[in-house]
């Protein structure tokens, strides 16, 4: 690695940890209800809407009625979102006259936001209206990270409870996490990305002229207006000269807020991150950087505060920041040394310090080699799916890290939630484990880990491998999903199997080399979305349920310490022995065979 990709390493997780440090302490107190007295104007209002909907903020929940809460609440959102993709065309707010979305791409898109994966098959300014993008796709952007937060909340409930078996209000931790954390974030994080230069407004795409007059080859017609063919029957071709372009536009710093901060990462452009409207500063970068860790990182520290032990957040951040470290110095040194080929046939490919050298393909010259590595890292270790460079041009290994991060569950600070509790359950593991070794029965946070908390935890971490590895075995047997490949060989394996991990594990990136805007990927992968959404959080609120009927033992000499250096040695184990040896066939079959084809000059 370079010196600049060092100091941009270190100087991202120092800000990181300074930012997120009192953002735990207001998610702590969003999380006991503790506002302070400024804020009773907002939460008269809020009590008033629980008054409306017939919901009781005091009134806790038990795991079943919390996870039927979220289920409900997540089943309205799916439909809403499908029928305002499909009825757009009627709706206001469409300037451009786009037309409704194709039912299969519209139910994809519907699960796909809800989820939290947000992926896109689509090209969004090309395909929604801007009330679609805002309303159905924005909205949910917010919903669906507070759900998470819900889930990371009752599963926090559930190791600080004492034999209660209640474990929140879904309702009133949905509503605070948007009130209160989200919306404020959003809008502070709106405001500046304007002034960097993301677009907001509600334009019509302009047609501009162009400083250059571009020419398209295009199909010549008679005067019956049907295309001219030549005696081999072939259309005759004609210059066009194309003196102006369309600009998209539209509200997209509100979007791209929430995007980043609820590790979203839907783009309101098909380039997504790498486009200049949604991302057009290496600040701009690098702040969207920081804003896909900032809420994941301080739930760590909220975590440690709510079950009344800081020590137990900062062992879990210490296995995050190691992982994500040695991603980070696995993926750069990849691109920065460029294709071996290259090198052989004496293309300079030295590495600099600046937007120069090594594998630029696929990256923006605004940011470099190092800002979109460590984008890369980011953006797969979280659950966000957001792209500022196509991993699909990736070096085969400097592409298998992100694959990895995502394969692994994302619990390398992970999505809004999602990461907090991912590595919560593999906290569990590692006691499990680590009981067995001692002939002791294990314990984490004073609660016995028994049977059930067993088996719902092999659930929750079995389930996505699953999806991933059938999800990929039909595709690859499917003349459907063949026919989506456009690369041969190990790296159209590696597109599919990137496709179904990034949808399982509720992550959105893609390799982009893979056609997946059919009938056949957009019903396949919805349906893995699903599944690898609500396949574990529904294990995780029963654990959080049985937890909190558990009374809270006591500490005795007996007891695995789970805060110092040995139980974090144990965490990164279970990650990656039982996260990631699932994947490591698979894995031999994509981007490490591909490696090899590569220095062998094949």
């Amino acid at each position: 690695m370079t010196s600049q990709a060092w100091i941009q390493l270190l100087v991202f997780l120092v800000l990181l940890f300074v930012l997120a440090w009192p953002l735990g302490r207001w998610l702590t107190a969003v999380a006991e209800g503790r506002l302070p007295p400024w804020l009773t104007p907002i939460a008269r209002v809020e009590n008033s809407l629980y008054r409306v909907a017939g919901v009781d903020p005091s009134a806790d929940m038990d795991w079943k009625f919390y996870a039927l809460a979220l289920l409900a609440f997540n089943a309205l959102g799916v439909v809403a979102v499908y029928a305002l993709q499909c009825l757009q065309h009627v709706l206001p707010f469409n300037p451009q006259g786009l037309p409704a979305v194709s039912a299969d791409s519209a139910f994809n898109t519907a699960v796909s936001f809800v989820t939290n994966t947000n992926w896109q098959g689509y090209g969004g300014e090309s395909t929604m209206s801007y009330l679609t993008q805002m309303l159905a796709l924005t909205v949910q952007n917010f919903l669906s990270a507070a759900t998470a937060m819900g889930v990371v909340y009752a599963l926090i409930r559930g190791f600080a409870a004492r034999s209660t078996g209640q474990l929140g209000n879904f309702w009133v931790d949905v509503t605070r996490s948007t009130v209160y954390v989200l919306l404020p974030l959003s809008l502070v994080f709106a405001v500046f990305l304007v002034g960097q230069g993301v677009v907001q407004n509600f334009t019509a795409y302009p047609d501009v002229s162009t400083l250059e007059v571009a020419t398209h080859s295009v199909a010549k017609n008679g005067p019956d207006g049907q295309p001219l063919k030549d005696d081999k029957g072939n259309a005759v071709m004609e210059d066009t000269p194309a003196p102006t372009q369309q600009i998209a536009l539209g509200p997209v710093a509100s979007q791209e807020a929430i995007k980043m901060l609820g590790t979203n990462g839907g783009g309101f452009f098909n380039a997504n991150s790498a486009h200049p409207f949604e991302n057009p500063t290496p600040l701009a970068n690098f702040l969207q950087m920081l804003s896909i860790f900032l809420i994941p990182t301080a739930l760590v520290f909220a975590f440690g505060r709510l079950v009344g032990d800081k020590r137990q957040g900062f062992a879990v951040l210490a296995a995050m920041t190691v992982l994500f470290v040695a991603m980070v110095l696995a993926i750069t040194p990849q691109e920065q040394a460029g294709n071996p080929q290259l090198a052989a046939l004496g293309v300079d490919q030295a590495p600099s310090d600046l937007q120069s050298g090594g594998n630029m393909e696929g990256k923006e010259t605004r940011f470099g080699i190092s800002a979109s590595t460590l984008f890369a890292t980011i953006t797969t270790a979280a659950s966000c799916g957001a792209v500022n460079a196509m991993h699909d041009s990736f070096m085969p290994l400097g592409g298998a890290v992100p694959l990895v991060a995502i394969q692994l569950g994302e619990v390398v600070f992970g999505g809004v939630g999602s990461g907090l509790y991912g590595m919560l359950i593999f906290a569990i593991l590692a006691v499990f484990i680590a009981g067995l070794m001692i002939g002791r029965t294990p314990e984490y946070l004073g609660k016995k880990i028994e049977v059930f908390e067993m088996k719902m935890m092999s659930i929750a971490i079995l389930v996505t491998p699953i999806l991933v590895l059938a999800g990929t075995a039909i595709a690859l047997l499917s003349d459907a999903g063949r026919a989506g490949i456009a690369n041969p060989g190990p790296h159209g394996f590696s597109e599919v199997l990137y496709a179904f991990s990034s949808a399982a594990n509720n992550n959105g990136s893609a390799f982009a080399g893979l056609s997946a805007n059919t009938p056949f990927y957009n019903l396949i992968l919805a349906v893995v979305m699903g599944f690898g959404r609500f396949g574990v959080i529904v294990p995780v609120l029963a654990i959080a349920g049985s937890l909190a009927a558990k009374k809270r033992l006591p500490v005795t000499a007996g007891t695995l310490p789970t805060h110092g250096p040995l139980f974090v040695l144990l965490l990164l184990a279970a990650v990656l022995l039982v996260g990631l040896l699932n994947y490591v066939p698979a894995l031999a079959l994509g981007p490490v065979v591909e490696q090899l084809m590569l220095h062998a000059a094949h």
